[in-house]
């Protein structure tokens, strides 16, 4: 379950806190319900941050020697930073992701999508399939991180190749052979960063000029990079998905009676960039009535709490506007909220408004699918083509070119 949490039925009764093992046996205090996911995010003194990159699958000493061999290193930044130098390096990354910035690349960003989904309904009405993920939402948000942040000069598909292996590697149950060539990809990107960051100007800089370490300012680059676009492009494969499945939404999107805006909050409540984050306790406490040792590994359910029948009115149902709808915690709370959740916001409106009408008349052929992960759900393709064939025709069509 815990690799597959957002498969799990909000229908299927849960405690609000269970222990439960992984697949090395180690054991994680899981949190379901919203009051207590937000607690922990709430108290960051007694739920510290410091295991949210710890890998889940430890890593073997092969693979740790070629992490080694590239300089890695992942020092407390930004997530795993419970310590006095978070709120000075959140504050530059802040500054470089304010809202006032996103909102300035929301024309350029409208006519890249706009010109991508002209493209994409010529193909489906010349009868061809056409890949969502690969074709429009997977290197959109990196498009528009590097418009905010200067970022080493590498192509998209050698970021992405390095974003998903970092997921891989440090969120998935994965084998001794599959994490020496995780740590092979990531560690080869990180000797890029490190580069950069000695020179680099813009954010970079910035933490720099501030008296940052090298390895901090190499570490706000890595998890932004990983953060800051690799969840977004997720996310929008996953709404759209969802979207193919709302006829009546896309309906009241083309009349002007849904809310672009409370599309995708209802989208970031039942598809969460992040569908669970990790804490762990500095000391002895409770949580519900249950005891939480020190040291123990506190799994907060996002997606879950997305879902708590307490908070939203329909919790598995897609209905934009819904009564506790904007209440879920899918960018976190407290000190640790997610800083780039409004570029994601408006990443997501520009292409939801901008592709809905492109959603009205197609068949979805293969919908994403998602790998064994802990926190991010990696979906690896979103193929729809025009409705009007058979569906056997369409799968036909879709072998021959996927």
């Amino acid at each position: 379950m815990l690799f597959r949490s957002w498969q799990e039925s909000v229908e299927r009764s849960w405690p609000d806190v269970v222990v439960l093992p992984d697949h090395v046996g180690v054991d994680h205090l899981v949190v379901t319900r919203h009051a207590l996911v937000r607690q922990v995010l709430a108290d960051p003194g007694t739920f510290r941050p410091d295991n949210a990159l710890d890998a889940m699958t430890p890593i073997p000493v092969a693979a740790l020697r070629v992490l080694a061999g590239h300089g890695f290193r992942l020092p407390a930044t930004l997530a795993n930073n419970g310590g006095p130098s978070h709120p000075a390096i959140r504050g530059i990354v802040a500054d470089a992701l304010h809202p006032r910035r996103v909102a300035e690349q929301r024309p350029w960003l409208t006519a890249v999508v706009r010109e991508r989904v002209g493209r994409l309904g010529a193909a489906l009405d010349a009868g061809q399939p056409v890949d969502l993920y690969a074709d429009l939402a997977a290197d959109l948000p990196l498009l528009v991180l590097a418009r905010l942040v200067d970022l080493p000069a590498a192509p998209a598909e050698v970021v992405k190749e390095f974003t998903r292996a970092a997921l891989e590697l440090f969120w998935a149950p994965v084998d001794p052979v599959r994490q020496r060539v995780l740590a092979d990809v990531v560690g080869r990107f990180h000797a890029v960063l490190r580069e950069f960051a000695g020179t680099g100007a813009g954010l970079v800089g910035q933490l720099r000029a501030a008296g940052h370490p090298p390895e901090v300012v190499v570490g706000a680059l890595f998890f932004l990079l990983v953060a800051g676009q690799e969840t977004t492009s997720q996310f929008l494969t996953l709404l759209l998905h969802r979207l193919t499945g709302a006829p009546e939404v896309l309906a009241g999107l083309g009349a002007g009676t849904v809310d672009v805006d409370d599309v995708v909050e209802e989208g970031l409540r039942l598809e969460p960039p992040i569908v669970t984050w990790r804490r762990v306790a500095a000391r002895d406490t409770e949580l519900a009535g249950t005891a939480v040792p020190e040291g123990t590994s506190v799994v907060l359910w996002l997606a879950r709490a997305g879902r708590d029948p307490e908070v939203v009115a329909e919790p598995e149902r897609f209905s934009p506007g819904q009564r506790g709808s904007r209440r879920h915690l899918a960018f976190g709370a407290g000190a640790h909220r997610c800083v780039g959740a409004q570029l994601s916001r408006m990443e997501a409106a520009v292409v939801v408004a901008e592709t809905a009408p492109l959603l009205s008349d197609v068949t979805v052929l293969r919908a994403p699918w998602c790998p064994d992960n802990l926190s991010f759900r990696m979906p690896d393709a979103f193929v729809v083509a025009r409705s009007g064939p058979s569906r056997s025709e369409q799968k036909i069509l879709v072998s021959e070119q996927f």
